[in-house]
């Protein structure tokens, strides 16, 4: 138990009951698991908003409201709550200082939402109403109120975490050179995945996240590919990928940069050529193919790959790429490889640009390809329409006995806010069926990372987190404290509804 967390404990133990007195609980839970919903609007008739916190709770105290009765319209992305007579979806509670209620919402997500991981105000409700909490920094951690898509990986004993841009609390422009944390391990002092994390971010000296990936150059910095691997003398560092960001975000410089322990941030290693057509990104996975060790970069089809050493991650030439286009294939001159049959020659090509589903629907398009000979053309297992994947990441599943991928689907029922979960045999594919496990209403969920360190029961149950912010979804409104900010959820992969099987005796 941190400092921090017990000092709470201990203030919520000696003032309970003036904290009872004082606010009307009201707590919302999945009705299946009886566990508090995070991110659940309740709004009253003139359009007073409360959003739960990552314990479902919402403390009120809003002198309008007490002793009445007040009618709360229910909301939650993914979530459910049932209709009136008159198609309202809410309650009627008598507020009163003191007083409790608690709502059950039905669970339309496959996925359970836990908690969010950054921001400020994470346990605010929960705190104020004098609950247990888990974590050490409920309210705010390294000054940070909301940070862009996570990257995280195990480096030297502990999972090494780090986001794109983050706001602060002081002004409206914040880290946009990558801010970092470490957290223990479960099982090694860190928190059980199902409560929460506890962030140890690199700060500055006035106590904000601090860059830990600055490199040369005007613009944001940006990385990816993370990943840790021994170097020829067997001691184990910590290498990404960076871009430089410019207006509308262009990438005009990428490279690779290595962590470095003592100072706690990136430093240049080398710079990439910007028109290369292989080069590490995305999230990636290592696996032996053939008695040799490669580092796949999955985005979210795991279809690059180089040697797993530091000197091949450096060198774009060693770089490979599955895929049935002749070798030295670019955007403007696509070839498909094929034999002396006419089928397509699958096989790992160097100096080639991947494929996309964009540019294999393009393919298709212009009936290059055949349907039968797609790769990456992945289909919803309830309707059979095809699902366009856009990012994400790929473990193996030691209990489905397969890879399993978490990806975002793009221009779905919302832009950029639906998650898929897919399987496949073979990390090269193909990944033939999907389902959607995670839905939100005109509201943005991006990279999603699935973080396989927090697997329980054998990989049963998996944990993964995106990002939630309004960008992209064309929804002005922006959910307080929640917007741009990481939120973890949870998927039991014994879940029926996760079969991707297909009957074969269906017409």
């Amino acid at each position: 138990m941190g400092v921090w967390t017990g000092f709470l404990l201990i203030f919520a133990s000696l003032f309970v009951g003036a904290i009872d007195d004082e606010f009307f609980e009201i707590q919302v839970v999945d009705a299946d698991t009886g566990r508090g919903v995070p991110l659940v609007e309740l709004r009253t008739v003139n359009d007073v908003r409360f959003v739960t916190d990552s314990g479902g709770y919402i403390a009120i105290d809003q002198p309008d409201l007490l002793s009445q009765e007040v009618f709360f319209h229910v909301s939650s992305h993914g979530y459910e709550f049932p209709q009136d007579g008159f198609g309202y979806r809410g309650k009627r509670l008598n507020i009163v200082a003191g007083g409790k209620a608690k709502l059950e919402l039905k669970r339309i997500n496959v996925a359970q939402r836990l908690y969010r991981v950054t921001g400020g105000g994470i346990y605010s409700d929960s705190l104020l109403l004098g609950k247990p909490i888990a974590i050490q920094h409920p309210l705010i951690n390294g000054q940070v109120f909301g940070s862009d898509s996570v990257v995280n990986a195990v480096y030297r004993g502990q999972i090494y975490w780090f986001w794109g841009d983050t706001n602060r609390p002081s002004y409206p422009l914040g880290n946009f050179h990558v801010p970092g944390a470490t957290s223990k391990l479960p099982g090694h002092g860190g928190l059980d995945p199902e409560k929460g994390i506890d962030l140890e971010y690199f700060l500055d000296d006035d106590g904000f996240a601090k860059p830990a990936a600055q490199m040369p150059g005007s613009g944001p910095t940006w990385i990816g590919g993370l990943v840790a691997m021994g170097d020829a003398s067997g001691n184990e560092q910590l290498f990404a990928t960076y871009v430089k960001i410019k207006k509308p975000m262009v990438v005009y410089e990428r490279g690779l940069a290595r962590f470095d322990d003592k100072k706690k941030q990136f430093a240049h290693v080398k710079q990439f050529a910007i028109d290369a057509p292989l080069f590490p990104a995305g999230h990636p996975v290592v696996h032996d193919d053939g008695g040799q060790s490669y580092v796949y970069f999955a985005q979210p089809y795991p279809l690059v790959r180089v040697a797993a050493s530091a000197g091949s991650l450096g060198d774009l030439t060693q770089y490979e790429t599955y895929t049935y286009l002749e070798q030295g294939s670019r955007e403007d001159s696509t070839r498909i490889q094929r034999d002396e049959t006419g089928k397509p020659v699958y096989g790992w090509k160097t100096d080639t640009i991947p494929l996309t589903p964009k540019l294999e629907k393009q393919l298709l398009d212009n009936l290059a390809i055949k349907p039968a000979e797609a790769l990456l053309q992945t289909r919803d297992i309830e309707s059979g329409r095809s699902v366009m994947l856009h990012g994400g990441s790929v473990y193996w599943n030691d209990y489905r006995q397969c890879w399993i991928m978490i990806a975002l689907e793009s221009h779905g029922t919302s832009p950029l806010g639906e998650i898929w979960y897919s399987e496949s045999d073979s990390l090269t594919g193909p990944w033939p069926m999907a389902r959607k496990i995670v839905t939100h209403e005109k509201y943005s969920f991006y990279n999603p990372k699935q973080h396989p360190m927090f697997d329980t029961d054998r990989g049963r149950t998996i944990f993964f987190e995106g990002t939630y912010t309004n960008m992209f979804s064309g929804n002005p409104d922006r959910t307080p404290r929640y917007n741009y900010n990481q939120i973890m959820y949870k998927l039991d992969l014994a879940d029926p509804r996760l079969s991707l099987k297909v009957d074969q005796n269906e017409d």
